[in-house]
């Protein structure tokens, strides 16, 4: 079926963004544990940490167990991620516009490169940005690392 969660009369109240904020928290849950191979008592524990009811932790694991939520969360996303190899930048400083109008606008051409396990290499993503853009990437990289770090050390 094509319709989406958010179209599910039960959860009309509740704010779409926190919906879909907890969707891939729940399907990031189940990868995980499918990536892993997690048993059922690994399972619990980890979701009674998180503070869920008893009632939910069983529904959960009744589902886990018959292995049907990887198959489909693992397909709806993809089989595995695209990593970044390598990465390479150079300046761009645009003269005149179109209308042969002086600009004197810097930018930066970055090119990442990148792989996926399934299947080797896949095509360079490149993007270009204003010196202010390269910055909030670089400011939203380092708070995806430090939030990565903290998870590790839990």
């Amino acid at each position: 079926s094509n319709s989406s969660i958010l179209d599910d009369p039960d959860l009309k109240d509740i704010d779409p963004t926190v919906l879909k904020h907890c969707h891939a928290a729940a399907a990031t849950c189940i990868l995980e544990a499918g990536k892993q191979n997690a048993d059922i008592s690994a399972i619990s524990t980890c979701l009674e940490d998180c503070k869920l009811d008893r009632e939910r932790i069983e529904q959960f694991c009744t589902e886990y167990q018959r292995r049907e939520l990887v198959t489909v969360v693992s397909f709806s996303i993809g089989r595995s991620p695209l990593h970044i190899t390598d990465v390479s930048w150079r300046l761009e400083y645009q003269i005149k516009n179109n209308q042969l109008h002086k600009t004197y606008q810097p930018s930066y051409l970055v090119t990442l490169n990148v792989e996926n396990s399934d299947s080797g290499s896949h095509p360079d993503v490149s993007f270009s940005c204003t010196m202010e853009q390269l910055q909030d990437l670089v400011g939203k990289l380092k708070d995806a690392a430090k939030s990565l770090e903290r998870a590790t050390q839990m």
